[in-house]
């Protein structure tokens, strides 16, 4: 280890850095720093000379990140998170708590663990935000990064929603699948068997991030694929698309028994073993050194 090089690092260029990675803006990293702009400014030209590289520049209003700023980004998060937790001991008093923490998740998802996150939310001091983002804005990236602090995701037990080692998932909610479909469907008034299930065209949810799901692997090896048809941004759009066509919908139970969309709809049990499914905590181990991250985390654990 080089000391001499690493005593000549500063802390501050370090949260400067963190900080300007998720905004992009010198004026706004200014402000969540309480610090000057030219503060800000000057730090970002001493790590520029510490590390040999321009780390940022200037696209419109907006300073972008070069690929080895965004390269060495989790690997500050990890530094400072380790340093957070060396200095924020003791109990957590959430409503005394004045910062922020995030999460994100999709729609249909926030639909199910909204009374959770409200009752979160009310527990916090009048200083503190909650920010709950879309998983197309925030992903795994994010939680490597530091931009976020956790992400719930539906998934296939079988397959954990990410194979990174820096980041953890646990379930907080086991669920299952359903077939949801119009009152009018051929086969809303008869039960549901695998041959039906295929005859029928199918919408699906774009997911980016997940592979293929376990129940598509299974259906196609056993019984063969079926009829993808339209692909939509969220159940929402799916369930919608369901009220208007006589195409099939499958999705979370949990999900159809709560969001008005699915409402009017029919839900029948899929015709095939396609084992099972859950909602997930994903978390960057090193976000749990901060005692606000530790408590939000046991407030959704929770709900398991």
């Amino acid at each position: 280890m080089d000391y001499t090089t690493l005593s000549r690092i500063s802390l501050k260029n370090l949260t400067v850095m963190h900080v300007l990675l998720m905004t992009h803006s010198v004026t706004q990293t200014a402000e969540i720093l309480c610090v000057t702009p030219s503060s800000v400014s000057k730090a970002l030209g001493q790590l520029k000379s510490d590390l040999n590289d321009e780390l940022f520049f200037r696209r419109g209003n907006q300073l972008m990140p070069t690929q080895y700023a965004l390269s060495i980004g989790p690997a500050i998060h990890n530094v400072l998170s380790n340093i957070s937790g060396i200095f924020e001991q003791g109990e957590f008093a959430p409503e005394r708590f004045g910062g922020s923490l995030s999460l994100a998740m999709r729609e249909s998802t926030f639909e199910l663990f909204a009374p959770t996150l409200c009752d979160i939310s009310q527990k916090l001091g009048t200083n503190a935000q909650l920010s709950i983002s879309t998983k197309e804005q925030f992903s795994f990236e994010a939680l490597l990064s530091g931009k976020l602090d956790f992400l719930v995701l539906p998934h296939d037990v079988s397959q954990p929603p990410t194979l990174s080692k820096s980041l953890v998932w646990q379930t907080i909610l086991e669920d299952e699948m359903v077939c949801l479909m119009n009152p009018n469907h051929p086969l809303a008034n008869v039960e549901l068997d695998i041959d039906g299930y295929l005859s029928c065209r199918h919408i699906n949810v774009i997911d980016k991030d997940l592979s293929e799901p376990y129940f598509e692997q299974t259906l196609t090896q056993h019984h063969g694929a079926r009829q993808i048809v339209m692909r939509v941004a969220d159940f929402g759009s799916a369930a919608s698309t369901c009220h208007h066509s006589n195409y099939l919908f499958t999705c979370s139970k949990r999900w159809a028994e709560t969001a008005l969309q699915a409402k009017g709809l029919v839900a029948k049990p899929l015709p095939f073993d396609y084992g099972q499914v859950a909602y997930s905590l994903v978390w960057n181990t090193v976000s749990l050194n901060n005692p606000a991250c530790r408590w939000l985390h046991s407030q959704l654990i929770a709900k398991s």
